[in-house]
């Protein structure tokens, strides 16, 4: 999904580094932001403890993991500060997997490719509940009618729509006896 260069690079060399501490490396980006470039990683549990709590040990824990194994290889040219977090609320979405255990959700999902339409328009932008994951391809809907199949390797960027009811926990609540 990610087609920056620096970003596969990093990301090859770091995921085993998760991996081998128990973690599974969710999304990685890279930006330009007004104090310089950022090099976040987004982290979360992995096997059977997937979408766990990170907490602030955990990701002190790994930064200091990655920035060794990154001062030894040293990918990325310029200077750039290393960040290290859960995925949070609005987790990304980048493998099948990801989209497959979010079935239902409602997904924003940005294209690098552009889809043509039913009406031979493009678009890029797709934010509704994601359907089913079939081989490469992602099935969302649109609008509560349009199904869209999305090529996996098409994807620039998804990442999950909170419930914030669900997440605030706003939804009433049932009358015990």
């Amino acid at each position: 999904m990610r087609h920056d260069p620096i970003v596969q690079k990093v990301f090859a060399i770091i995921e085993p580094v998760c991996t081998s501490a128990g973690f599974e490396l969710v999304d990685l980006r890279f930006t330009n932001e007004q104090g310089g470039w950022i090099l976040r990683a987004y982290i979360d549990r992995a096997g059977e403890e997937a979408e766990g709590t990170i907490d602030l040990d955990d990701c002190e824990r790994i930064s200091r993991e990655l920035s060794a194994v990154l001062d030894v290889e040293d990918p990325i040219p310029q200077a750039y500060s290393l960040e290290v977090s859960s995925p949070g609320v609005d987790r990304p979405l980048r493998t099948a997997d990801h989209f497959r255990r979010h079935i239902g959700d409602e997904a924003k999902i940005q294209m690098a490719v552009p889809v043509v339409t039913d009406a031979g328009a493009e678009r890029r932008n797709f934010k509704g509940p994601i359907l089913a994951v079939e081989g490469d391809l992602v099935a969302v809907q649109i609008d509560g009618k349009h199904e869209f199949r999305l090529k996996l390797a098409d994807i620039d960027s998804a990442r999950l729509v909170p419930d914030w009811d669900q997440v605030m926990g706003q939804h009433p609540k049932k009358a015990r006896n």
